[in-house]
This record gives structure tokens, C-alpha cells and sequence, in this order.
């Protein structure tokens, strides 16, 4: 389990967010730290090849207590169902490719949360910005290269 880049014992961090320590809570916070970016159905297959019958809806409730915990982070790229990740608490941004749909972490431009301001606040307090940026990754883009299409045809 990451969180600002430190490894922490997922027992640990069940405990101290108030939760109980439970197989299923062990295995989804093990996907999700060995898998960043998984959405709840390869969570879920992750959890059942260790554990055996999870139901999916177990899973879930599992990801939106760890979420709701802190101990996981939920991201919703447009177009995309949403994914979890264990890196939380430092206002990180994210990659995503618009071909095959990868997510990679792109620290924080500033390095401080939040690392945007509006221009306006609007009476909030602002705590976090969220930012996605969109492209195609090296994989995707060397598959649609002219060299790589005439190696195929």
C-alpha cells in the first residue's frame, strides 16, 4: 500500500481507519496496490483467484469502504468505469490514453495540494484539483506508426 510513496502494512491501515481486518479487505487492497488503476471487475477476478467466492458485490462494498476510509482513491476518466488506486493523499493527476484506455500517475505541477487554483472560488475551500490528461501512450502510438502497419500487411 502506498501513500505519498510510503509502504504500509494494509493491516495497519485497516485498523487505523476504524475497519475490520477481513480476507476480502486484504485481497481488494492487495489488487489494487499490485494492479493501480484496475476497475471493480478486475478487482473483483483478482480478489476470487485468491480468495475463491467473492461475490461482486462484496467487492464493491469493499472498494467504497476503503475509499470512503482514505485508504483508496477513486478515479473516473470520462468514458471510463472507475478505478481504484492506493496512492492517496498527495493530489496526483493521471495520464490516460484515449486508444487503449492506460492510466499512469503524473505527480502534482506544483507539488503542493492543490496544485491549480480557479479563478474563482466561489466561498469554497479548496482542498484538491483534479486533472486528467488525455494522449496516446508509446504502445499505442508504434502500433498506428506507418513502419509498424507495413511490418503487418
Amino acid at each position: 500500500m502506498q501513500e505519498n510513496g510510503t509502504h504500509t502494512d494494509p493491516r495497519a491501515q485497516l485498523r487505523a481507519a476504524g475497519l475490520r481486518v477481513t480476507a476480502p479487505r486484504l485481497a481488494v487492497l492487495g489488487a489494487v496496490a499490485t494492479n493501480p488503476h484496475s476497475d471493480a471487475d478486475e478487482v473483483a477476478a483478482e480478489v476470487r483467484a485468491e480468495l475463491g467466492s467473492v461475490s461482486t458485490q462484496a467487492v464493491y462494498d469493499v472498494l467504497k469502504a476503503c475509499v470512503n476510509a482514505g485508504l483508496l482513491r477513486r478515479i473516473e476518466p470520462a468514458g471510463s468505469p472507475a478505478r481504484f488506486e492506493a496512492r492517496t493523499g498527495d493530489n496526483h493527476h493521471h495520464l490516460v490514453c484515449r486508444d487503449c484506455g492506460r492510466v499512469v500517475d503524473v505527480d502534482c505541477v506544483v507539488g503542493h495540494a492543490p496544485c491549480l487554483e480557479p479563478s474563482q472560488s466561489h466561498g469554497f475551500e479548496i482542498d484538491e484539483a483534479e486533472v486528467v490528461f488525455w494522449g496516446r501512450c508509446d504502445r499505442c502510438r508504434s502500433a498506428k506508426s506507418p513502419d509498424h502497419q507495413l511490418d503487418h500487411q
